[in-house]
């Protein structure tokens, strides 16, 4: 009776697992742009065509083949995917949420921007967010209502850009994300135009990063003074806290830590002092010579890695299935 009971808590067990540990895999594949400023997209003046894919991941539910989910974009920073980056994915997904892997770098055949900033640039990432957005909201297992966007470094500024207005009702076409959760983002931007989205809005940022500093982003949630923008700095923690590993130094990356650039109503982006718009590669390194370094250092906090899967997980929780 002894191995009766056994067997059968084992088949239980292993019948609920492959029940809901199961996850349908697609290449999904849209059409996005390249535009290199956001004045590109407010303006409707980039025509260029780029095929762009990605990687979604569905819980599947044998009990219910049918049953529709809420999902997490999510969108890697300079030095492309990286092993913390799917470890949320995995997270996610463990926690019934449907997942989507976007691969603007690999679309472009571009492997890193570290030291760069130019070859795939925010504006680009944060079409390719929107388009992908449209097409995986017309998915038949995907709540479209119920899709969150979130990425590391580029791409928390592609998380926190893409809800700006201007921005959003350019390319929404009646669609918004539900939410935004910005990990160390570029926040070294002086709005012009503050008028954000109203959904759920959080910033996680180390307070010791050189890299996407946080004091910019503390200025910025104070000057939105809104209530849906929150934000959260770990102690002692650099760029990349939520990855495993010590600090490293990489002397390639820039340092934004003396740097804030103005964007005007229309979407450009302005040098320092010269106020000229950084439309192209060449004005983007001019500009960035008034207050660039190079040199930063990234590596992971085990408090702070802790925290912040714990965090990233109820703000998906709170603002996807609440």
């Amino acid at each position: 009776m002894k191995y009766l009971k056994t067997y059968f808590f084992l088949f239980i067990f292993f019948f609920h697992y492959n029940i809901f540990s199961q996850n349908i895999n697609e290449k999904i594949v849209f059409t996005s742009s390249n535009p290199y400023t956001f004045e590109e997209i407010i303006s409707k003046s980039t025509n260029s065509k780029q095929i762009v894919y990605g990687k979604l991941v569905i819980p599947y539910d044998s009990l219910n083949p049918e049953k529709k989910f809420p999902l997490v974009l999510g969108v890697a920073g300079s030095e492309g995917w990286r092993d913390h980056h799917y470890d949320y994915l995995k997270m996610y997904q463990k926690s019934g949420f449907a997942t989507f892997e976007l691969n603007s770098f690999k679309s472009r055949n571009i492997e890193s921007t570290v030291g760069t900033q130019n070859e795939v640039t925010v504006a680009a990432i944060v079409f390719d967010a929107y388009k992908a957005l449209e097409t995986l909201s017309k998915h038949p297992l995907i709540i479209k209502e119920k899709i969150s966007i979130t990425g590391w470094s580029l791409g928390g500024g592609v998380t926190l850009f893409s809800a700006w207005n201007p921005i959003k009702e350019t390319l929404g076409n009646n669609i918004q994300f539900a939410s935004h959760l910005a990990f160390y983002p570029p926040c070294f931007f002086d709005f012009e135009n503050l008028n954000f989205s109203d959904v759920p809005i959080h910033i996680l940022i180390g307070e010791s990063d050189d890299w996407t500093p946080a004091k910019p982003c503390l200025e910025f949630v104070d000057k939105l003074e809104r209530k849906n923008i929150n934000i959260t700095v770990y102690k002692d923690s650099h760029h990349g806290f939520d990855r495993e590993g010590g600090l490293e130094f990489n002397e390639n990356g820039y340092s934004f830590k003396n740097c804030m650039f103005e964007v005007n109503s229309k979407g450009d982006v302005l040098m320092n002092y010269l106020n000229i718009p950084m439309s192209n590669p060449f004005l983007q390194k001019l500009g960035f010579l008034f207050c660039v370094d190079r040199g930063v250092t990234i590596g992971g906090n085990k408090d702070a890695r802790l925290k912040s899967f714990v965090f990233a997980n109820d703000f998906m929780i709170r603002t996807l299935k609440n």
